[in-house]
């Protein structure tokens, strides 16, 4: 298991340095030159001091030495300073990492242990009126943007219902507790977590359905198992590695949907941290958030290949 893992681990490192490439290049084709950031439109500056500012950042040398210095400095655990304010780039988003890891990680646990149930649930029961209902369910979850969810959640359950808060991670009037940290974290984890309980369901379903009807669950329940028994040792070990595949792809898609839901509710993590650095054009934050969303993503495939070494282990010796 332990070589299986460090295969994996290996094989992520030229993956890694091809993204820091791509991070760099697509900051250096943005239109626009990074020094008029700190020139204003009521300022006059002289070529000389344009050229100055230059030498001053480093922005005078070749993308190619930029490049290395920069990656030397990720290294060594520098992502830089920021350009609106001077703070260090690791501090912001240490800060604000948190707050997204606690929604993305809720979500995508509501995801797992509300989709993959009711995937096995109506994979049992084909063509029944929880099937035709829960699969109208799962295709309105996931046709629905999560700004569209969030908006509608809010309106209802924050502002007509008063059952959630409408913004924020706490209160503001009083200490935050485990519970009213729960109270702030229900309505956006649960919006953001609509798509993926009705994604996980709908390939659940499918897998079982594929597995349902197998020689080897027909001899299982010849023998007189129990249905539970059939279906938790023989259907869903054998129709789980589908899932865990979308579980693993829907990585990229939770990020992406955790900026719209932490704009929405007034949430203080990476999503609204990355909407003020591209409107800011804060290239050093954009950088560095786009570097640890990509290794967030990276450990997220070595986790689903661990999963898939769990659940079947031959696949390790692939």
């Amino acid at each position: 298991m332990l070589e299986y893992l460090m295969r994996r681990v290996l094989i992520s490192i030229p993956v890694l340095i091809l993204i820091t490439i791509i991070i760099f290049v697509l900051m250096e084709i943005a239109p626009g030159d990074i020094a008029d950031y700190f020139v204003g439109p009521e300022i006059e500056m002289s070529q000389e001091a344009l050229q100055a500012l230059r030498e001053r950042f480093g922005l005078d040398q070749s993308p190619v030495a930029r490049y290395v210095n920069w990656l030397s400095n990720v290294v060594r655990g520098d992502f830089g300073y920021r350009f609106m304010d001077g703070t260090r780039v690791t501090e912001v988003i240490g800060r604000r990492l948190s707050a997204s890891l606690l929604l993305m990680s809720s979500a995508l646990a509501i995801g797992i242990v509300v989709g993959v149930p009711l995937g096995v649930f109506i994979g049992q029961r084909q063509y029944s009126f929880w099937d035709f209902s829960l699969t109208g369910f799962s295709f309105l979850g996931i046709s629905t943007p999560s700004f569209i969810t969030g908006i509608v959640a809010l309106l209802v359950f924050a502002i007509n219902l008063r059952m959630f808060p409408a913004g924020g991670m706490r209160p503001v009037d009083r200490e935050s507790t485990i519970w009213t940290t729960l109270h702030y974290l229900a309505l956006p984890s649960m919006v953001l977590s609509l798509n993926f309980v009705a994604t996980f369901m709908r390939y659940t379903r499918f897998s079982m359905l594929e597995v349902i009807r197998l020689d080897y669950v027909n001899t299982a329940r010849a023998k007189g198992l129990t249905s539970n028994a059939v279906t938790w040792r023989h259907i869903v070990p054998n129709a789980i590695l589908p899932v865990i595949t979308v579980i693993g792809l829907s990585v990229p898609s939770l990020v992406v949907g955790a900026v719209f839901t932490e704009t929405i509710f007034s949430w203080p993590g990476m999503g609204t941290l990355y909407l003020d650095a591209v409107r800011g054009r804060d290239v050093p934050l954009l950088m560095g958030m786009n570097l640890v969303i990509a290794l967030f993503v990276l450990g997220a495939n070595i986790l689903t290949d661990i999963a898939y070494a769990v659940v079947d282990p031959r696949i390790r010796y692939d």
